[in-house]
């Protein structure tokens, strides 16, 4: 939907940039590859207690210290490997993140011995995204059953950060969920 030539949005992206570009181009899009998968997941817990802007102001950096999210690499990482990665202030600094990201792409690496890390994720909505039709940022929830059922299948698998609020704000990033507005231009593209 259009208004003076400016697309309508969700209200959580504001004006920034960045942001709209993320909004417009990237979340609520159905995302099925499993290393891409697994960025946004490392990526969301890295979140928790901070704001989203935070994070994607910092997403280049985190994929130059994470090596790419390539879980094969940053599963192999040593007490040095954290410690390099505390010391870059190019990213969130926090030990237990930084920790539970490795942890979490040894998880990977174990789901994706059994399946697809994706078949693993898209299983809790049938393989099929969620088409939500919420008209105010209000109607949004911030955790579901979908999402308390993932958590708990995360953390079975051995992931750290990944409660059923940050797996729900993943679900939404990645099209699992589309939770964009009805009012939204993206709402129907997504």
């Amino acid at each position: 939907m259009m208004t003076d030539d400016a697309p309508v949005r969700c209200p959580w992206c504001g004006t920034d940039p960045l942001y709209t570009a993320y909004h417009d181009t990237e979340w609520g899009v159905a995302e099925r590859d499993p290393r891409a998968l697994f960025e946004k997941l490392v990526l969301d817990g890295f979140q928790a207690g901070l704001s989203w802007i935070t994070i994607m102001r910092k997403r280049d950096n985190f994929r130059r210290v994470f090596d790419g999210f390539d879980p094969e690499r940053l599963a192999c990482w040593t007490d040095a490997d954290v410690a390099r990665a505390l010391a870059d202030p190019g990213i969130v600094r926090h030990r237990g993140k930084i920790e539970a990201a490795v942890g979490n792409a040894r998880a990977f690496l174990a789901v994706e011995d059994r399946e697809s890390f994706s078949d693993f994720l898209w299983r809790f909505t049938g393989g099929e995204p969620i088409v939500n039709r919420f008209a105010t940022q209000s109607d949004v929830p911030t955790e579901t059953v979908e999402s308390r059922a993932m958590s708990k299948a995360l953390r079975a698998a051995g992931f750290r950060f990944c409660g059923p609020v940050i797996t729900y704000a993943f679900m939404e990033a990645t099209g699992i969920v589309n939770d964009h507005l009805t009012s939204c231009h993206r709402h129907g593209q997504a």
